[in-house]
């Protein structure tokens, strides 16, 4: 709340100002208390949702039984409660299907609980999602009063490698990949998940690099295996 009437406060004081563009068709008043930092962490932002939501497709399509878990449930039903702003939260009272828990970590968790027989591709998206959205600082756009932990954005580019190495190797109990991903056998080999991934850890070291750049703030870079590792604390 306070956030919200300091950036309204500015806007207002801003507004007094002979500025041309607000009359333009495509002004929108918050863009006032915007720096161009804001404006280039926005792109990032939007960036990475749009490649999360792609990932989020493909992998329903790859494990279709994910889908089948929930009546009714879409893809894009699924994209859509996934994807709000802020994230939703699995903290609510326990299910069968899904046990309490609060913490990304703790949802993508799930994703590889041999115990767990709810949606899969839900929880282990979900989980991705609220990491990134934490590694913004909790933050659904930006604005002039908001800075960036760079810590936080290059520990999530981290969690995502690790995030992909389970995903290529963590199986159940019957040998079979708790969530099919990239298709390495055959003629023909689908690597459309490594790209995807790839793009999603390179945005985030970048917007590391350009919040440590701007705050003149160090990075403690990590040099780890992905086999064993637990993830590494986003947040703010």
């Amino acid at each position: 709340m306070v956030r919200f009437f300091s950036v309204l406060g500015i806007c207002l004081i801003l507004s007094l100002g002979n500025f041309g563009c607000a009359g333009s068709s495509d002004f929108r008043f918050q863009n006032l208390a915007k720096t161009d930092m804001d404006v280039v962490g926005d792109v990032h932002l939007n960036q990475a949702v749009s490649l999360l939501k792609t990932l989020t497709e493909k992998l329903y399509l790859m494990n279709a039984r994910e889908l089948l878990k929930a009546p009714k449930a879409t893809i894009d039903s699924r994209i859509r409660q996934i994807f709000q702003c802020p994230p939703l939260s699995l903290s609510r009272p326990p299910t069968v299907s899904e046990p309490q828990v609060s913490e990304w970590a703790d949802m993508i968790g799930l994703g590889f609980d041999p115990d767990y027989d709810g949606d899969r591709v839900r929880v282990v998206m979900l989980g991705l999602y609220t990491m990134i959205h934490e590694s913004y600082a909790g933050n659904c756009e930006l604005f002039i009063m908001d800075f960036l932990d760079p810590q936080s954005l290059y520990n999530s580019a981290r969690n995502i490698e690790i995030l992909v190495w389970r995903l290529s190797n963590t199986r159940d109990p019957a040998g079979n990949l708790f969530l099919e991903t990239n298709q390495c056998g055959g003629p023909i080999q689908n690597l459309s998940f490594e790209r995807l991934f790839g793009k999603l850890i390179s945005l985030q070291d970048t917007m590391a690099r350009l919040e440590a750049s701007r705050n003149n703030r160090m990075i403690t870079r990590t040099v780890h295996q992905t086999a064993g590792m637990v993830f590494l604390p986003v947040g703010f």
